[in-house]
């Protein structure tokens, strides 16, 4: 579940700043791509490999960004899942087990490789990038994180001509999650229900969940 967390909110932070010397060819289309970008909505497909290289399931889903804070990463199969962040906080719903937790959503984004592709002032601060070079027909930047506790030991982004295809990335347990990027739209109109996650009847509800205010019954 950490791990889901982290990978969403591994969806809302890639962060586009300037550096000082010239960009290589990684972090050049890193701009290009983010540059002006205010939404995204897009597909995804990962695997997972445990420190000691065996394979679970593949999953894919679908992903949506709205600038500065919020974010949907909807996991369809094989099992469904959903994580959203609407601001506020992150909540990460589980149909089968009827559940829900939630969590403050700074908590959960803090130091996360994705937070990036809507937010362009944050990469410089929190991570160290350093071009990888080419391969596998993409040009690859890596994030180190600068917290003195990182949650992950690096995200390796990989881009194409239509921006980021791909990210590589590696936690603290030496898990290593590949997820493939596929169908980006910027700037699409997206729905504020999107970001509005409501737990439906009989979910059993973890963690910290706003106060939900109500007003007396007027006779």
């Amino acid at each position: 579940m950490k791990r889901l967390l982290l990978l969403a909110a591994a969806t809302v932070a890639l962060s586009v700043s300037s550096f000082a010397m010239a960009a290589g060819p990684a972090r050049s289309k890193l701009d290009a791509f983010t540059n002006g970008m205010h939404s995204l909505t897009g597909n995804f497909s990962q695997t997972l490999k445990d420190a000691n290289g065996n394979a679970g399931k593949p999953s894919n889903g679908t992903l949506a960004l709205e600038a500065p804070r919020q974010f949907r990463w909807e996991t369809l199969a094989p099992s469904k899942q959903t994580i959203v962040a609407d601001g506020s906080r992150v909540w990460l719903y589980d149909p089968d087990l009827e559940q829900v937790t939630v969590r403050v959503q700074s908590s959960e984004e803090s130091h996360s490789p994705l937070t990036v592709l809507t937010d362009v002032k944050q990469m410089d601060k929190d991570f160290n990038a350093v071009e990888q070079g080419d391969h596998d027909g993409l040009n690859w930047l890596r994030l180190t994180s600068k917290a003195k506790d990182p949650q992950f030991d690096y995200a390796d982004l990989g881009f194409d001509a239509n921006g980021l295809a791909r990210m590589v990335f590696r936690d603290q347990l030496g898990a290593v999650t590949d997820i493939r990027f596929s169908d980006w739209h910027r700037n699409v109109a997206i729905s504020p229900e999107t970001f509005n996650f409501v737990p439906p009847p009989g979910t059993d509800v973890i963690g910290d969940a706003p106060v939900i205010q109500t007003q007396p019954i007027k006779n």
